[in-house]
């Protein structure tokens, strides 16, 4: 199944305006976004691209991020072995590592990586906690760093309700509206869905 989806932020989430879009095509527990993002802030406006690869069992397979501001372009390739191993390349050469045990990886400000644990996990139907390793990527600096995360349902997803999961990632947990295939309707401080079909 493919999906195209888009979210907005504003100054009334974290301070920046902004837009993502990302073409996502699911395939059983896996699957790939091709997306690009775009924010102003205080300090100028940076757009990224990002190729997201998830494996069937909901796992982290590949992600290139490239971003660009006004001071200059830089990349980043983060690969992750079915045995567990990282390798981060920033084009100055690779380094592995095992990132605590992380499964997942969390660009800032892009609500599409919270999918990787909520439908890995099936937050979005089945409740649980699960307090996750991480590996996450700054932006616009490209810095790769391990975190940890923790995701808890709030509420299993219905016909008719979304399911909410909340997030807490080193200071207060924010609660995730979700839809049914486990993609971010709203993640307040974030971004929201934005419709801009005609």
């Amino acid at each position: 199944m493919a999906l195209m989806l888009s979210w907005r932020s504003g100054p009334g989430t974290d301070g920046a305006t902004g837009l993502e879009s990302a073409r996502i095509t699911t395939s059983g527990g896996g699957f790939r976004a091709v997306g690009r993002m775009i924010r102003g802030t205080a300090d100028g406006v940076l757009t990224a691209s990002y190729r997201l690869v998830v494996a069937g069992d909901g796992t982290l397979s590949r992600l290139a991020v490239d971003v660009a501001t006004a001071a200059g372009e830089q990349q980043v390739t983060i690969s992750r072995s079915t045995d567990g191993v990282w390798l981060v390349d920033d084009g100055s050469g690779g380094t592995r590592g095992a990132f605590g045990g992380a499964c997942d990886a969390a660009l800032a400000c892009s609500p599409v990586f919270a999918a990787l644990p909520v439908r890995r996990l099936g937050l979005h139907r089945d409740p649980a906690e699960h307090v996750l390793p991480t590996v996450s990527v700054d932006l616009p600096t490209l810095a790769v760093a391990a975190t940890e995360r923790t995701y808890r349902t709030v509420r299993a997803g219905t016909g008719t309700e979304p399911a909410v999961v909340a997030l807490a990632a080193g200071g207060p947990p924010a609660e995730l509206t979700v839809d049914a295939d486990g993609f971010v309707l709203d993640h307040p401080g974030t971004a929201s869905r934005a419709g801009l079909g005609a």
